[in-house]
């Protein structure tokens, strides 16, 4: 049985995505693998009136889901750091929850701190040690690049730990 698995990072100027395949070859949680399918950023210009940004957004998130096809979503919950970037990050949020509830597709949601838990046994990890676990999770030579993408497959993976 194979579960496809899209991790997303939300953001407005770039939100990372990264898709996992999760295939269980026998009924012993030990004899499941993760291979790695897709992984990228959707970008909009800041030179872009906002509308027309969170537009791009809904319509690139529309044609991601078409591509590839996920069973489940694992989305990065909200961090509050600085209030003015939080509430733009929360209206693309609020397109991605949209597209989401479009195509009926379940999703699940972890903080930072439960990713960081999950891909190295420490809440307080830095980003490089999170970066680190996706690359030997997924056995990867190098770190995906950018961060939001690298970021995105961790969601993944997270949620491939937790179902």
């Amino acid at each position: 049985m194979e579960k496809r698995i899209l991790g997303l990072d939300p953001g407005l100027a770039i939100l990372g995505f990264g898709a996992i395949t999760c295939t269980q070859i026998s009924h012993k949680v030990q004899e499941t693998t993760v291979n790695m399918l897709d992984f990228g950023v959707i970008r909009t210009s800041a030179d872009v009136e906002m509308g027309q940004r969170l537009c791009t957004l809904f319509d690139d998130l529309h044609t991601l889901m078409e591509e590839l096809q996920p069973d489940l979503v694992a989305i990065e919950k909200l961090f509050f750091y600085r209030m003015s970037s939080t509430i733009v990050v929360a209206q693309a949020r609020g397109v991605l929850i949209l597209v989401l509830g479009q195509r009926r597709l379940p999703y699940v949601e972890f903080t930072p701190a439960q990713i960081k838990q999950a891909l190295t046994g420490y809440g307080n990890a830095d980003k490089s040690e999170v970066q680190e676990a996706v690359a030997r999770e997924l056995d990867l030579d190098d770190i995906p690049k950018p961060d939001d993408a690298a970021d995105a497959l961790a969601v993944a993976l997270t949620a491939w730990f937790q179902v």
